[in-house]
């Protein structure tokens, strides 16, 4: 029963990271609901952990499009890969300062049912305008993104880090919309600065956490991981066919429905 729980969990966490409705909204759902066998200081860790095997599915599915590196015939560099990475890292500097210095703190302070709602909420309302602004797309491709419209959609990737709820993914397409930026562009760009964010965030928890883990502890991460691994291919690919032929709104309305849910939730 507590394998069926994680795997569970490993299947809410690969879908919901990757589609801009908040994996953090629907695990507190889901952790209320399935009482996981675990102490609270793990489950922060856990979270987190999961996530890595959500990296891994964006490296298994772009990886031409993030290795900049080829040896084939000869040794080749690919000047643009190299850029985009560059962007990327800029990009990730306020996300980055937040995890380091303020992630504990927010975390105490915003982490519960009513601040993950209303996150929830807002943002849904946000993206329903935003797609009815019909903003003016003239980005289609990655190497468009110039530093400090990396810069912007870095900081709101950086607002989804200081209130859960708000989604990482869901902040960082809608700067990106709002700046013209195509929404299938918008989306892998999401992709790529998950990597490096998401990947520090997992280090940065196991070094707090410590690496004492349990026979059962280690055995729930490696199910998770795998789990979230296989989930986020599905996930990932599935968003990027959506989004081919429809906008996000259905998205926004998904996410105010989950807030009220986690709000009658809370008063009950």
């Amino acid at each position: 029963m507590e394998i069926i729980k994680i795997i569970i969990y490993g299947i809410i966490e690969g879908i919901t990271e990757w589609l801009p409705i908040s994996s953090t909204g629907h695990l507190i759902i889901f952790e209320h609901l399935l009482n996981l066998p675990f102490n609270e200081n793990f489950m922060n860790t856990f979270r987190v952990i999961i996530q890595f095997g959500a990296i891994l599915a964006v490296i298994f599915i772009y990886f031409k499009k993030i290795w900049p590196f080829s040896n084939k015939g000869k040794f080749f560099i690919d000047e643009d890969i190299i850029k985009m990475w560059f962007k990327i890292l800029v990009a990730c500097i306020p996300a980055t300062i937040i995890g380091l210095f303020f992630d504990n703190f927010f975390e105490k302070l915003f982490y519960n049912y009513i601040s993950v709602a209303f996150a929830l909420i807002i943002v849904g309302i946000i993206f329903v305008i935003i797609e009815n602004k019909n903003f003016n797309t003239n980005i289609y491709s990655i190497n468009e993104i110039n530093y400090n419209m990396a810069l912007i959609i870095g900081i709101c990737q950086a607002i989804a880090a200081i209130f859960p709820g708000v989604s990482r993914s869901g902040a960082t397409i809608i700067g990106a919309i709002v700046l013209g930026v195509s929404r299938e562009i918008a989306a892998e760009f999401t992709f790529f600065m998950a990597i490096p964010v998401m990947f520090g965030a997992s280090l940065l928890k196991l070094i707090n956490f410590g690496f004492n883990f349990d026979k059962k502890e280690i055995i729930a991460f490696i199910i998770g991981l795998i789990v979230s691994f296989l989930t986020s291919i599905v996930a990932i690919k599935f968003l990027i066919n959506f989004i081919k032929k429809h906008d996000f709104k259905v998205f926004g309305y998904y996410r105010i429905l989950i807030g009220l849910i986690i709000l009658l939730l809370f008063i009950i």
